[in-house]
């Protein structure tokens, strides 16, 4: 079994780690914050780094899952990073969601130390995390794809190879502007149920099975009509993901209008103090611009 190393244990990538670990494979992790990385590997069995090069050298398979590209940027190239200890046949899957054109930059930049890098966002909430049923799409050269594909296997259902490095982050981000564009219109349906006086309980019902039906539909719409914001995915890292695939669309000159919107009403709800709850509390925002709440 591969010794894989796991930067990066937050609600996503604890989660990932310990699929990773059930699979059998020998986990070392490192966290920014020690304790954290200790609680888990008293939890799961697994041993703890001194620094991220510390992953590297006991490591052939390393995974990346942090909060964007300048904490990937900084395990990988910072002091005690995992670039110190780079060395040909070792194998850094980022996990995280950032640019593409980062992606592209860290995989250049590794493959003068002999390392090979790959693109592998993930979609799916921490539950589908923690049951090992994410899908992931990776970006990098196939056989590079098919030598982690364990890894891969150990955390995810659906694992599509998207294209070469740059291309899983592209995916990811229009998928999550896609979503966060689908909960604002969501939102905005059930407001105007609300001011109609519509029963918001049986259009719930209705809505899944009928032509407007969604993913975030079924994910979204119960916990805005109780307010109930427990993060699955936080509204800043909506914001962030909606944010780079208004980038991409931008260098490519292609319109996105659908992601503005949605990124304007996630800024205000990060101004609104919103940011650490789950994105559906963009309801709240709207809310406030139509005079009413759902859940009153």
């Amino acid at each position: 079994m591969e010794h894989v190393g796991f930067i990066g244990l937050g609600i996503m990538g604890s989660r990932m780690a310990a699929c990773v670990r059930r699979a059998g494979h020998p986990v070392l992790v490192w966290n920014r914050t020690r304790a954290t990385a200790e609680a888990w590997a008293a939890e799961h069995g697994g041993e703890v780094a001194d620094t991220p090069a510390d992953v590297a050298v006991r490591c052939d398979v390393v995974v990346t899952i942090v909060v964007d590209g300048a904490q990937v940027e900084q395990v990988i190239f910072g002091p005690g990073g995992l670039a110190e200890a780079a060395r040909e046949g070792l194998h850094c899957i980022d996990m995280s969601t950032i640019a593409p054109a980062e992606a592209r930059a860290l995989a250049e930049r590794l493959a003068q130390h002999g390392a090979r890098f790959l693109d592998a966002p993930v979609t799916g909430s921490a539950p589908k995390a923690a049951d090992g049923t994410l899908t992931i799409m990776v970006g990098g050269e196939p056989a590079d794809v098919e030598r982690v594909r364990p890894v891969l296997d150990a955390m995810g259902e659906t694992i599509v190879h998207v294209g070469p490095v740059g291309h899983g982050q592209t995916v990811k981000v229009l998928s999550n502007a896609l979503a966060a564009a689908n909960v604002t219109a969501l939102a905005q349906a059930l407001l105007i149920g609300k001011r109609a006086g519509v029963d918001l309980e049986r259009m719930v019902e209705v809505l899944p099975r009928s032509a407007g039906g969604s993913r975030m539909v079924e994910l979204k719409a119960q916990p805005m009509l109780d307010h109930d914001f427990a993060p699955l995915f936080k509204l800043e890292h909506m914001l962030k993901d909606a944010g780079l695939a208004l980038d991409a669309a931008r260098e490519l000159g292609v319109p996105f209008p659908a992601a503005a919107q949605a990124r304007e009403l996630l800024s205000a709800g990060v101004g609104r103090g919103l940011g650490e709850q789950d994105f559906a509390a963009v309801v709240e925002v709207l809310e406030s611009l139509a005079g009413l709440r759902l859940d009153d």
